[in-house]
């Protein structure tokens, strides 16, 4: 941390700074983060379930999505990356608030040959791309298939996928139109810590086009 005065904000030089504080300072202020619940089979065939906030969708053409993974507190690889190596195939379900119980039971450090989906009474639908199930209850469920995985040191790794198949919930998408109806569809976020976000404060703001801020400004662009 600097000697900045705690009135002027505080700043903070990385290379100086312990990684738990990192995360502690990148997961409280990186907000609200979406959370990807995924399901992964093993070799042996057990389904595994977990959920992940270093994630984001990251383009449509080809359909992308990137996923962070760290190891467990014992430095050995999560079931997720594990099952993910072995097999390249995943499923990113986006939690609701029904979910939203169901989805943080799943975080729980179960041993590998235990899946969480069987463990906590989770049904499963089979997949139509690959060979792992989705969540049958999330409101949205994306199956992947690994592009590549990125290595950075002994504890995190990206996963990069392409998203062969979308799957939702009755409801949450106009049929006709594709919008999404968000008084349906009601996703949480992951806060810092132990907190979660509602997303039902919303609003909305038109992009003003060049030639309107030109005429109103009155400024040419020269």
């Amino acid at each position: 941390m600097s000697d900045t005065d705690a009135a002027e904000g505080l700043s903070f030089d990385f290379a100086a700074t312990a990684p738990d504080l990192r995360y502690k300072l990148l997961t409280g202020l990186v907000v609200p983060r979406p959370i990807a619940w995924v399901t992964t089979r093993s070799t042996t065939g057990v389904v595994n379930a977990a959920p992940f906030s270093f994630f984001n969708v990251f383009a449509q053409e080809p359909p992308l999505l990137v996923l962070g993974i760290d190891t467990r507190s014992d430095g050995s690889p999560k079931d997720t990356l594990v099952n993910i190596r072995e097999t390249r195939a995943f499923v990113v379900h986006l939690p609701d608030e029904a979910t939203a119980k169901a989805m943080n039971d799943t975080a729980m450090d179960f041993p590998g040959a235990e899946g969480e989906p069987e463990a906590l009474g989770l049904a499963l639908v089979p997949g139509t791309h690959g060979p792992v199930p989705r969540l049958r209850d999330a409101p949205v469920a994306m199956e992947c298939r690994q592009v590549t995985t990125l290595n950075f040191g002994p504890r995190r790794d990206l996963v990069l996928g392409e998203v062969l198949a979308l799957h939702t919930r009755p409801g949450i998408l106009d049929a006709g139109t594709l919008r999404t109806n968000y008084e349906i569809y009601q996703p949480i976020a992951r806060l810092g810590g132990t907190l979660y976000a509602h997303l039902n404060d919303r609003f909305s703001m038109e992009r003003e086009t060049y030639e309107a801020f030109r005429d109103r400004t009155g400024k040419d662009g020269a």
